[in-house]
């Protein structure tokens, strides 16, 4: 059953861990350890009762896996990177990266950085990020920190982002052009380390990222924290043979070839962990051999979290055997036994330490609650003076007085409070009522920074400070085929910058599907333009953890379709990566896809809804050819941010001229351009669907309708300039042209124009849409014809437009 207490059957099957009764630390290191242990479990304890208490939202706490992660701690160097899971509150105590202070703080979502220096009060407890960049966008020296990535909290999410900063330690020990990088790496000799708990080994990206890591043979090391249940599901439910280190036993490293070394250690043997990890890990770090600990026999003496009792669903032999194998109970008896400490000195140095976490939870709860209160006091001022001219005096004096009767307010209850005053003084016209406004202002600016910002990147390097250089064309310019085009840019890219490298599933030896990387394998070598394996989701991971370590990766997902399977990484990881650490970390990785108008139900996707609201926080690029995506590549690898390219497919045998300056020139982000000039209706458009515009455009000239045809170029961002509104106030009517379904990307471009550009106000027709059907594309040219946009249907619609405002003129 799997709630039996002893699993010792799987403990040393795998690689052989001998005991180890003492180490050769001093009592005084053994004691500290045991210290930093406490009061991590003190931290949660006091964490779960301040959510009961009202005081934070929800917690979830690392208590049940301190002493495996002080043994983690012990082989983590600076320089080192850490891609892990909310309960990893000891490791990071440990290393200094975070301390019990800040702990709270982050509880109780202290917006200020000085306060929570991982996520400024933006992810809840445990959850951990490295503030390696400076206000001005510039990188920090990576090897003189203990980095960690930004946590997440959909499981296994931080598997992909793994793979890639192990990765980024291989290319910086094998190209040698990457040697001068010194902030970023000492040699490669820098380990990634990976937490997860056991019941996430069920998701797929585990064993994406196992695969992928065994097949790159990169410094990594995965720990396991097994405590037998995922949240109320034993492991019987959850893994097969009831042990992940079981059924990896195929991935496991033997005399003939490549694999993992995989560890299994009881987790509350403090001295087998600290001998096992700095053993382990120095072999990692010096041969590039991956490892996997699994780490059994782990307690969750709090349960999942605060949303629950584990007593529901645990039997009592369960609960016993896990108080009686508590790493923190086990490691104490240990100290007592080996006469580390005097169990009379211990027990006074417990009430000590207990009571010091006490009072840091205090601290951080009256810094927290400080600014609050100081700002409602400045409130309840101005609401006196407001009240004191006031026909409503009392109705306010009530409002000032409920605000000051709550003992512990939120900053949403002194804005209520204002807002509610406000409303009511907006018949009166007293000389006050611009203090309450001059407040209120202040406030929104302050909220909007503390809770709104660093979407995108605010730095002079952000992809919208990129200066625009035309390109240049002389008699000379060749003509060439896309594919060529985008070929010359990248050989100049990858010429110029030896951080720039591109990975893929046959961009290697054949230069991807379509040629762009043709040749560059063979002129720059297999480390900087690399095939990969069919495993999009950690293709995507490879460039996340590589761009956080200060490369520059091109990824490819080979067609858009393919998208969707890294979709959840690139919407909870990268897209929101910038925001989630208060402008922290940046990765800016560049993911190549191709997608528009190929064949059948899998390959003629366009689902550009989907995706631009899905990964809010990176740039999405949509040019209609590849003259215009050779300038945004220029403009995206001298910038911040992450973005996604999505090239035309039909564009790589077409036909343009090569600009002299390919690898310089650079287009605008959120810049339309006019393809066609008209008076009569605004097309909307983008990508392949331009063509299919100034198409119909022609015919609709021939019958007197004059149509200007616009090309948005990118979505994310969106005509920063008002171009589109320039062009409706005087054409007066707006069509938007897509290829995603009804209600995709048609409806998010006419939200942008109609509501944030205000063009309704000058319209004399209703806007319309033009899209696919809702259902996918039937394979061949006649299922692409009667399933999307198409030269007939936009003659259609836009002549059906011009036959209401002018019937006579055109006749139905």
């Amino acid at each position: 059953m799997q709630n039996s207490p002893d699993k010792s059957k799987d403990t040393q099957e795998l690689l052989e861990v001998k005991p180890s009764n003492r180490l050769p630390f001093s009592e005084k290191e053994i004691i500290n350890d045991y210290k930093i242990c406490f009061q991590s479990r003190q931290a949660s304890i006091l964490g779960r009762k301040e959510v009961f208490l009202g005081r934070a939202m929800f917690g979830i706490f690392g208590d049940g896996k301190e002493v495996p992660q002080i043994a983690l701690a012990k082989a983590f160097k600076e320089g080192d990177w850490r891609a892990g899971y909310y309960r990893d509150q000891t490791l990071m105590f440990a290393k200094g990266a975070s301390n019990i202070r800040e702990f709270f703080s982050q509880l109780y979502a202290h917006s200020d950085t000085a306060f929570d220096s991982h996520c400024g009060g933006r992810q809840m407890t445990c959850h951990y990020a490295t503030r390696f960049i400076n206000p001005d966008g510039t990188w920090k020296d990576q090897t003189k920190m203990f980095n960690t990535s930004a946590d997440i909290s959909s499981t296994a999410s931080q598997m992909p982002r793994l793979v890639g900063l192990a990765y980024a330690s291989k290319l910086y020990r094998q190209i040698p052009e990457l040697a001068g990088n010194t902030k970023f790496s000492d040699k490669g000799n820098e380990v990634a380390f990976g937490t997860i708990g056991d019941a996430s080994t069920s998701e797929g990206l585990f064993f994406e990222a196992i695969n992928a890591a065994g097949v790159l043979q990169i410094p990594l090391v995965i720990s396991v924290w097994d405590d037998g249940y995922g949240i109320s599901v034993p492991q019987k439910y959850q893994t097969t043979k009831e042990s992940i280190s079981e059924i990896l036993k195929g991935f496991q490293r033997d005399e003939k070839g490549e694999g993992f070394d995989i560890y299994v250690v009881k987790g509350w043997d403090y001295p087998t962990l600290c001998d096992t990890y700095m053993k382990a890990v120095d072999k990692v770090r010096k041969k590039h051999i991956p490892a996997i600990f699994h780490i059994t026999e782990l307690t969750q003496p709090q349960g999942h979290s605060t949303s629950g009792s584990h007593e529901r669903y645990k039997s009592k032999e369960r609960l016993e055997w896990e108080r009686e194998h508590d790493c923190l109970s086990k490691m104490r008896e240990w100290m007592l036994s080996e006469n580390v400490i005097a169990e009379t000195e211990l027990v006074q140095m417990e009430s000590e330490w207990k009571s010091e976490v006490s009072n840091l939870k205090l601290s951080a709860f009256n810094s927290y609650i400080s600014t609050i209160k100081t700002e409602l006091e400045e409130l309840v001022t101005i609401g006196k003076q407001i009240a004191s001219e006031s026909k409503n005096s009392g109705f306010i004096g009530e409002i000032l007085k409920q605000l000051k009767a709550i003992p512990e307010p939120l900053r949403r209850d002194v804005m209520m409070s204002a807002k509610k005053i406000e409303r009511k003084l907006k018949n009166e016209k007293i000389n006050s009522r611009s203090l309450l406004a001059t407040w209120l202002e202040k406030q929104n600016t302050a909220n909007t920074r503390r809770y709104n910002s660093f979407l995108t990147a605010e730095t002079p390097e952000s992809a919208n400070n990129v200066n625009e250089i035309k390109p240049v064309y002389s008699e000379h310019s060749p003509l060439v085929t896309g594919a060529e085009l985008l070929n010359a840019c990248f050989e100049k890219a990858l010429t110029r910058d030896s951080r720039i490298f591109a990975i893929g599933e046959d961009v290697g030896r054949i230069g991807d599907v379509d040629q762009g990387f043709a040749g560059m394998q063979a002129k720059f070598g297999e480390h900087r333009v690399t095939d990969t394996g069919i495993r999009e989701a950690t293709i995507l991971g490879q460039g996340i953890g590589a761009a956080l370590r200060g490369l520059r990766p091109i990824i490819e997902i080979q067609y858009l379709d393919y998208l969707l399977y890294a979709l959840q990484t690139m919407s909870d990881d990268l897209a929101c990566l910038h925001f989630r650490t208060c402008g922290g970390q940046k990765a800016p990785v560049i993911i190549r896809t191709r997608g528009h108008r190929l064949v059948g139900i899998w390959h003629s996707g366009s689902p550009m809804g989907m995706i631009i609201n899905s990964i809010r926080g990176m740039h999405v690029l949509v040019p209609r050819n590849m003259t215009q995506a050779v300038g945004f590549y220029n403009t995206l690898l001298q910038s911040d941010d992450p973005a996604l390219m999505i090239e035309v497919l039909s564009g790589y045998r077409l036909k343009e001229k090569m600009p002299d300056n390919v690898g310089n020139y650079t287009v605008p982000l959120g810049v339309p351009e006019i393809l066609r000039e008209g008076s009569d209706v605004t097309v909307v458009t983008y990508a392949v669907c331009c063509k299919v515009a100034l198409e119909a455009a022609e015919w609709l000239a021939d019958a007197g309708i004059s149509v200007e045809v616009i090309d948005v170029q990118t979505l994310l961002p969106f005509d920063r300039q008002n171009k589109i509104l320039e062009s409706v106030k005087k054409t007066n009517r707006v069509v938007f042209l897509d290829e995603d379904v009804p209600g995709g990307a048609s409806a998010y471009m006419m939200q942008k124009v109609l509501e944030e550009q205000n063009a309704y106000t000058y319209l004399d027709s209703a806007p319309l849409t033009i899209t696919a059907k809702e259902h996918r594309t039937p394979y061949g040219r006649d299922g692409d014809y009667f399933s999307k946009p198409n030269a007939d249907l936009v003659y259609e619609v836009i002549y059906r437009m011009m036959n209401e405002v002018e019937p006579g003129r055109f006749p139905g």
